[in-house]
């Protein structure tokens, strides 16, 4: 019982973070297809793509 929830918990917060990046990439001032290759990144590897994202991928605001 511990385990599934453990894994459940885990599980959920991988998404969550993810969620974010995902909102991080969106409102960056990235190009557009740098965009839609680091959300493809993250959606599809969301552990690896999210730790790829983190150090590599684009930040700041847009604007």
């Amino acid at each position: 019982m511990e385990h599934t929830m453990f894994s459940g918990l885990i599980g959920l917060i991988i998404f969550v973070l993810d969620v974010w990046a995902i909102a991080q990439i969106i409102n960056s001032g990235a190009e557009r297809n740098q965009k839609i290759i680091w959300v493809l990144v993250v959606a599809f590897l969301p552990v690896i793509g999210l730790i790829a994202w983190y150090f590599a991928g684009p930040k700041g605001a847009a604007g």
